[in-house]
């Protein structure tokens, strides 16, 4: 492939992109009152957002659903073909309808229309034509303002299906601000993957309680390399009388060994590391990834709301649980 025809790959993609970008631009400057109106309805609707389109628009619709769903406002996707073959028995009595269609004309969207307005539902239109069918019988109209799309031919639903997009991500996070929704209301529509688990994943969950390394001040060099071993998590931690002195780490051994000292003369208090990093049983467990990423360490000691000594997690437990 020659270098002209290179460049003109990125050139196009380029003015793609361009082409976008100001459209979003134009979508945002348009956003009324309207907007404000649907997001109210929305609010204190006591049903669902139901969301309907046909082709393109179809598959932003069914976009839009996962995201409202994911963030508190529920919602059911309802394809407009299949509407009028029996699926309108989804539209309940305080469900709300958006309806989205590029051109607000097609054929489809006008045999639907008017079958919800006989339910007595609110329907809310998403269209780039405010002229057209849906621009003018919707109760609300959100109007995505379309110049031309990113096809060369203009044909092509590229530019259109991106503020379809954009307008439904909107609408999701005024809703998700409006509700108080938090972190914590999040990671309970997402208990799965890393994202979920950021969110929800304790201490708690990951400590091997049946694991715990242990050793004694005046524990031997080859006492404390044994228990490192026999517990395979790299450190052991000091105690005295069941409270925390210290912790000794694999790679402290290793120091010690490289200084030529004889290890018989020395016991775990004398090669331990005072004042070690802990980390409560309820915190999250994405809290312990930061403070190990902060200490430069791969280990942290976990305590109790009382300070008790109850095991150690490792930077692979984290990893493990896919957390980095």
């Amino acid at each position: 492939m020659k270098n002209n025809d290179l460049n003109k790959i990125l050139e196009t993609g380029k003015l793609t992109i361009g082409i976008e970008h100001q459209a979003i631009k134009n979508l945002q400057n348009s956003l009324d009152d309207s907007f404000v109106q649907a997001v109210k309805k929305i609010l204190s609707s006591k049903g669902r957002l139901i969301i309907t389109g046909i082709g393109k628009s179809a598959n932003v619709a069914t976009k839009i659903v996962a995201t409202l769903n994911s963030t508190g406002t529920p919602a059911v996707f309802m394809h407009a073909s299949d509407a009028v073959h029996g699926d309108l028995g989804i539209i309940q009595q305080d469900d709300i309808v958006l309806i989205i269609s590029k051109s607000g004309n097609t054929p489809e969207i006008k045999v639907l229309l008017p079958l919800i307005k006989n339910f007595g539902n609110l329907i809310i239109g998403m269209t780039a034509n405010k002229e057209s069918y849906l621009g003018q019988k919707c109760d609300i109209l959100l109007f995505t303002p379309l110049e031309k799309e990113a096809c060369p031919n203009n044909l092509a639903p590229t530019t259109s299906t991106t503020l379809q997009m954009v307008m439904g991500d909107a609408l999701a996070v005024a809703l998700l601000q409006a509700r108080g929704f938090k972190e914590e209301d999040f990671a309970k529509y997402h208990p799965g993957g890393s994202l979920g688990k950021k969110l929800y994943l304790r201490v708690s969950d990951i400590i091997d309680s049946k694991n715990i390394p242990v050793s004694q001040p005046k524990d031997s060099i080859s006492d404390v390399i044994i228990e490192i071993t026999k517990k395979r998590m790299g450190a052991t931690a000091v105690l005295n009388q069941n409270k925390i002195e210290g912790i000794i780490t694999d790679g402290d051994v290793r120091r010690m060994l490289q200084k030529n000292i004889d290890i018989h003369k020395l016991y775990a208090e004398n090669i331990m590391s005072k004042n070690p990093k802990t980390i409560k049983l309820d915190d999250l467990a994405v809290e312990g990834l930061k403070r190990m990423k902060e200490n430069n360490i791969n280990q942290l000691l976990v305590v109790n709301e009382k300070g008790k000594y109850c095991g150690m997690i490792h930077l692979h437990d984290l990893l493990k649980e896919g957390l980095l």
